[in-house]
């Protein structure tokens, strides 16, 4: 079934699924109809956007996943891949237990460069209502991940990213250039090293530069739904931005975006035939 969720995100998940793989695109999203009135004026959500992963993963296309959750609402409104309650003080000043120290938690109240976000603090109900769209991706998300394992006997949760190609201000590698990819797994904890494997391999064999773990290690989507030892193993995968877009002009440039787009569906097609006994690593159970 296929449904836009109250305009937050879109989810689509066959109800017997013909693969194990799920696909997560948290922040390709740009919509902030209904909560402009919280943000500054002056923002531009694209900055912080991982602009046109979507589409890269071909969501929403008859030949791409067909088992997915992709957010519409930008991470302005609310970051999926962030704990609810990592928010800042001054962002909810309600809320009993904030504990955000940058201010890019949940709740963004500056952009990466230190830049304001927020116009105003939210109330608690405000941040409530945005912790129920939080609840219902990942309710969507781990229902299609259940569904996959009964079906497969395991499933492979591929987050999609994408990053600057250098750090910027107010990352821990400012400067920095980073590698073409970029596959986290928690430093072995959110999947099988099988999997981390074969990300890496599949980069690697096209040329491409493959860094796992480094800069990002992932986040909330990979810590909450990545539970190897019950098979359910989750990667988020970060990818160059230019190796497909203009980073200053936020657009598509080609040929990288449609040669990664290949890529990308040549590796989920790769994972759908992936043998079972390969994410059996030792000390998990059989």
């Amino acid at each position: 079934m296929l449904g836009i969720v109250e305009g937050a995100f879109t989810a689509r998940s066959a109800a017997e699924p013909t693969t194990p793989v799920v696909v997560s695109v948290p922040h390709a999203g740009v919509r902030t109809a209904g909560y402009e009135e919280t943000l500054t004026p002056e923002l531009d959500v694209r900055g912080d956007a991982d602009l046109f992963v979507d589409r890269l993963y071909r969501i929403g296309e008859p030949e791409g996943p067909e088992t997915y959750v992709s957010a519409q609402l930008s991470r302005f409104v609310c970051d999926l891949n962030r704990d609810p309650d990592d928010v800042a003080p001054g962002a909810v000043p309600e809320h009993p237990t904030a504990r955000n120290a940058d201010g890019r938690g949940f709740i963004w109240a500056v952009t990466t460069s230190g830049a304001p976000a927020l116009a105003r603090p939210l109330t608690l109900p405000e941040w409530r209502g945005r912790t129920a769209i939080h609840a219902a991706y990942h309710e969507a998300l781990s229902r299609a991940l259940s569904r996959a394992r009964d079906r497969f006997g395991f499933a492979v949760l591929v987050d999609g990213h994408s990053m600057p190609s250098r750090g910027r201000v107010g990352h821990t590698d400012l400067g920095r250039a980073r590698a073409d990819v970029v596959p986290g797994d928690r430093e072995g904890q959110s999947c099988a090293p099988a999997l981390l494997a074969l990300v890496t391999r599949h980069f690697t064999a096209a040329g491409l530069t493959v860094q796992p773990n480094d800069p990002y290690k992932g986040g909330f989507i990979t810590a909450h739904h990545g539970r190897p030892g019950e098979r359910i193993h989750a990667i988020q995968i970060e990818l160059r931005r230019d190796l497909y877009m203009d980073e200053e002009k936020f657009s598509i440039a080609e040929p990288g975006f449609d040669r990664l787009r290949g890529l990308i569906a040549e590796l989920l097609f790769e994972l759908r035939s992936f043998e079972l006994r390969s994410f059996e690593p030792r000390g998990f159970p059989p």
